[in-house]
């Protein structure tokens, strides 16, 4: 007989009973359930919902079900349809009818609830650790390459000279904002929904802060539909990777392109890319590729569920069943690009020899010459277009800005002084972007003081918040 069985005449088809359950994916929310059956009892014990005995029996219980459970000895059953009802029967098989009475108060619909309230504060934790991480590793190789100058580009092409590390520590920041935002997605994570029943509450005289307070849940939903009809939480989450996923797939892309032989800017470590197996030579940057092709999928777990959640009318309903494999395929996705990303850059190896040539043979340094005209007093608009005629002469001469003469320079403009030249090395270039946030070496020191702030503050919270528990 299924637990709830007691109005049918029939048992379930094997279709239909295959075809509901969510064993199969919902059985790795086992600890949550117990952490919250635990606080559960431990609530309608104080309250003398239940007897004293009734409740150490059932933590009694509680336990076996556990150690099978980490042993892989917890005999799962399909006909059971969801990991709630496994432990429950489990539970009762080992105790007695008394694990029966561990369900009082409280109805799958708020139990699944809360499962996923304490799954997802544990993920989002572990998300931002492994942003971290990444970001440590990002800034490890902005420091240690601080000063080789890189082609910045726009549109693909060849814009304006810049410090590598000032490009690494975009990324760093973009990070951040991530960071802030699974910061801001825990506060909905964190809110306890269990006591409100199936929609309704209870009857029974619970104490839905005493198990909140248990569990270190900062507040509890406010309304019962609320708080079983509620998926807001994953799809914030789902949100807040498929924006982190997006990222991290632009980041991709570029270590893929500059691994290329056409721009040959890095090489990646043998560890993290692969060969072919055809063609000797190659050296396929395949993780980043699988970085950049996994972000599609993260989308799609954030689509999938926007569409489940789009027409359901209060309160809970058998689709919300489909939130759970979205949710845990987004989170192993990103956990695993995380770790990976950050291996693969602290293994990064920077082609200093091809990026010094590559600053050298452009015209990146164009702008530069505008705004020298435009420090002369020539209208900055009049300024690029001299600019623009003075590159267009230099490419049919076959030259780059540096190589024009002061005679050439000045048949566009007699503003030209032999000072100009000090103007036009890529060094002097990005020496000159001296604006807050820009790219001249003591801009870019302030903004891996900045980083390092940023980490170190981090793990000092963390072991701020060791010591107080």
């Amino acid at each position: 007989m299924k637990l709830w069985g007691g109005r049918f005449t029939r048992s379930a088809d094997p279709r239909a009973e295959g075809f509901t359950s969510s064993l199969s994916f919902d059985r790795r929310l086992w600890r949550e359930d117990l952490q919250g059956s635990r606080a559960h009892v431990r609530m309608l014990g104080a309250q003398g919902i239940l007897s004293s005995e009734d409740v150490a029996l059932i933590l009694e219980g509680l336990e076996k079900v556990e150690k099978e459970l980490k042993t892989c000895q917890f005999p799962f059953r399909q006909e059971y349809e969801d990991i709630h009802l496994n432990i429950e029967k489990r539970l009762t098989e080992l105790i007695g009818p008394v694990g029966g009475k561990l369900h009082t108060a409280r109805s799958r619909n708020d139990q699944v609830a809360l499962d996923e309230h304490l799954y997802l504060r544990r993920v989002i934790e572990q998300t931002r650790e492994g942003i971290s991480q990444l970001q440590g590793a990002i800034l490890e190789l902005a420091k240690t390459h601080l000063g080789v100058l890189w082609p910045g580009y726009t549109h693909l092409q060849r814009a304006q000279p810049i410090l590598f590390s000032h490009h690494l520590l975009a990324y760093f920041f973009m990070l951040e904002r991530d960071y802030e935002r699974f910061s801001d997605a825990w506060k909905r994570a964190d809110s306890m929904p269990l006591g409100a029943g199936a929609l309704a509450g209870t009857s029974f005289p619970i104490d839905r802060r005493q198990v909140a307070t248990e569990l270190d849940f900062s507040r509890v939903y406010e309304n019962s539909l609320d708080a079983v009809s509620d998926r807001d939480f994953f799809l914030e989450f789902l949100a807040a990777a498929a924006i982190l996923m997006m990222h991290l797939s632009r980041l991709a892309e570029e270590l893929i392109l500059w691994s290329t032989t056409e721009f040959a800017f890095v090489e990646m470590d043998d560890a993290f890319a692969t060969g072919s197996s055809i063609m000797p030579q190659k050296k396929n940057p395949d993780v980043a590729e699988l970085v950049r092709g996994k972000t599609g999928r993260v989308y799609g777990d954030l689509v999938a569920l926007l569409t489940v959640m789009k027409g359901l009318p209060l309160a809970y309903h058998s689709d919300m069943q489909e939130d759970k494999e979205r949710v845990f395929d987004g989170a192993d996705t990103v956990l695993s690009v995380l770790e990976v990303m950050a291996g693969l850059l602290s293994t990064l190896k920077i082609r200093k020899e091809r990026l010094a040539q590559a600053v050298q043979r452009d015209f990146s340094n164009a702008t530069e010459v505008a705004d020298y005209l435009a420090r002369k007093g020539l209208p900055f608009r009049e300024a690029h277009e001299v600019t623009g005629q003075v590159v267009r002469y230099a490419l049919e001469q076959g030259k780059y800005l540096m190589d024009l003469t002061i005679e050439e320079l000045r048949r566009f403009s007699a503003l030209f002084q032999p000072d100009v030249f000090a103007h036009l090395s890529p060094e002097a270039v990005v020496a000159a972007k001296t604006s807050y946030g820009g790219t001249a070496p003591e801009r870019v020191r302030e903004e891996l003081d900045t980083a390092e702030r940023i980490l170190a503050g981090r793990l000092t919270g963390k072991t701020g918040q060791a010591q107080e528990r």
